[in-house]
């Protein structure tokens, strides 16, 4: 009779490890600035900003003439120095436009994922929820620098094209050639781009609440408007020198000869600190978060 001893079963094979390479944090970076300024909405908030120093320049030459004093700072010497344009396109851009702009991209960093469901597979990846945090917002605070940028930009070009363009009487009554202007130009509108860091920070912690992320751009312009409504008000005087946009307005000091880097120094040191509590508050919400499931 036959044995009835069952045959050896041959070992399984081992099942080949698919997790997949954690991803460096340059690849996403650069994967992140592909897909944001790959975007037709990033293109046209830029677009959008470059308009605002055109539009000043057509209406200032079609005009007759500048009543000296009216309008915004600089507005009437735009026909006699075209590098004015920018100056000004930059000033009447803080208010509103400029925050308004980094408030869209900041405030869809995190939500913008998690609402087209994508947010779950980056970190599958993995990429890692600290480090994508860190590239979402080193992404957010490249668009704070590509911002100013473009109006000065587009100011300088437009100035440029519609007025002469000679030397530069600063606000100490100092004259400087037009490519010593440029560079105060790029400097202040790195003080502008220093200025939304703190903003951004915020957009990245309301990002990080919420899967809608219009809600998140909305709240983030939001406390942008309160902010600068705060400041204004006489009573708060108090918390003017605590909010995020008390020295938006500080650039002047950089159209003075020796520049003034009191202004800056504040502003960077005050965007820091918002930076460090709602970068913090970000982290804790976000790596807490259910986004697999």
């Amino acid at each position: 009779m036959p044995s009835s001893v069952p045959a050896e079963v041959p070992d399984a094979p081992a099942v080949p490890d698919l997790a997949l390479p954690r991803r460096s944090g340059l690849s996403l970076m650069v994967s992140e600035l592909r897909v944001l300024f790959g975007r037709r909405r990033t293109w046209a908030l830029l677009l959008a900003l470059a308009a605002i120093p055109i539009l000043i320049a057509v209406a200032v030459r079609l005009s007759s003439s500048v009543p000296a004093g009216r309008g915004p700072a600089f507005l009437d010497r735009i026909t006699q120095n075209g590098l004015f344009v920018a100056f000004t396109a930059m000033l009447v851009s803080v208010p509103l436009f400029l925050p308004l702009t980094v408030g869209v991209v900041a405030g869809d960093t995190i939500a913008g994922e998690a609402n087209m469901g994508t947010l779950r597979y980056l970190l599958v990846a993995p990429a890692g929820r600290v480090r994508l945090l860190l590239v979402k917002y080193a992404a957010a605070l490249t668009f704070c620098i590509a911002a100013p940028l473009t109006v000065a930009a587009a100011g300088a070009a437009a100035g440029a094209a519609l007025f002469p363009v000679g030397p530069v009487t600063l606000l100490s009554g100092d004259v400087i050639q037009p490519g010593e202007a440029g560079l105060r130009m790029l400097l202040i509108a790195a003080y502008l781009a220093v200025s939304l860091a703190g903003l951004s920070a915020i957009g990245l912690f309301l990002s990080t609440l919420t899967v809608v992320p219009v809600g998140a751009m909305a709240a983030t312009v939001v406390v942008s408007v309160v902010s600068q409504v705060a400041d204004q008000l006489p009573q708060l005087e108090w918390l003017n020198p605590w909010l995020f946009s008390h020295y938006w307005l500080g650039f002047g000091d950089m159209l003075r000869q020796p520049v003034l880097w009191d202004a800056f120094g504040r502003n960077a040191l005050l965007q820091a600190g918002y930076i460090a509590v709602f970068g913090a508050l970000a982290y804790a919400r976000f790596t807490t978060r259910d986004v697999l499931s």
